[in-house]
């Protein structure tokens, strides 16, 4: 295998991880609205696994010098690094805050790496 063959096959085992990570946090997502409805008892429980998983995954990228990263709630500005599914619902004079992440931003070493997908809410 020659130095470009395995410059590819690092890069396809990069996007591979980077698409784990990305669903991992999608599932994190939904099993935490899961975890809301069950007995309260039993909530602390299925939260500390959740928080293991996620940081589990955290650390998975980070190896690879990957970080996911979470905008809710912070302003919309059109230069972040997401894009907003529901943007032509809103005035381009309004004030928009970032109300629910569909797909975190995957941010590298050297910067962005795949762009988020977010929901947006008047400000």
């Amino acid at each position: 295998m020659g130095v470009s063959d395995n410059n590819k096959s690092n890069q396809v085992c990069r996007e591979a991880i980077i698409d784990l990570a990305v669903e991992g946090w999608r599932f994190g997502r939904t099993f935490s609205r899961a975890i809301e409805k069950i007995d309260a008892s039993e909530q602390a429980r299925y939260t500390g696994q959740l928080r293991w998983y996620l940081k589990s995954v955290e650390a998975s990228l980070q190896t690879c010098g990957l970080k996911l990263v979470n905008v809710e709630g912070q302003t919309f500005d059109p230069g972040v690094a997401a894009t907003p599914l529901n943007i032509d619902e809103f005035e381009p004079e309004e004030s928009l805050l970032i109300d629910q992440m569909i797909e975190p931003i995957i941010m590298g070493e050297n910067g962005l790496v795949r762009t988020g997908t977010v929901m947006l809410r008047k400000g």
